[in-house]
């Protein structure tokens, strides 16, 4: 059974840095795995954030974090992270981590794709 352990999240201010990290366990990487980071609000519904192609290394943004996110994974450790710079108060959401073997369908940027998810870890960021 795959397992997503997510730390990292916290309260900062506009500008600030923060680094989530999502450890994976019970899972056998294959040459179709991605993994990906979604973000909700009460208001919002689950909006995707960044995927990487855990064989490639190739990574996909959210027009609203390009240039700002970074998404990358450590193969070894089987964790991926998200360095989020520059943040903003509009950033603030529980982050959530996911994977999948079969993105195809829905395409590496839609939850539909993914059947395994983090617990999430809050990012609040003040003005």
């Amino acid at each position: 059974q795959v397992q997503l352990v997510q730390s990292g999240g916290g309260l900062v201010q506009t500008g600030d840095s923060l680094r989530l990290s999502c450890a994976a366990s019970g899972h056998s990487f294959t040459s179709t795995t991605v993994m990906a980071y979604f973000r909700t609000t009460k208001e919002k519904e689950r909006e995707w954030v960044a995927t990487i192609d855990w064989d490639s290394g190739h990574t996909f943004y959210a027009n609203s974090v390009k240039g700002r996110f970074t998404i990358s994974r450590d193969g070894a450790k089987k964790t991926a992270y998200l360095q989020m710079n520059s943040l903003r108060p509009e950033d603030t959401a529980i982050y959530i981590c996911a994977l999948t073997d079969n993105y195809i369908s829905y395409g590496s940027y839609n939850k539909n794709s993914y059947n395994s998810w983090g617990r999430g870890t809050q990012v609040t960021v003040s003005s």
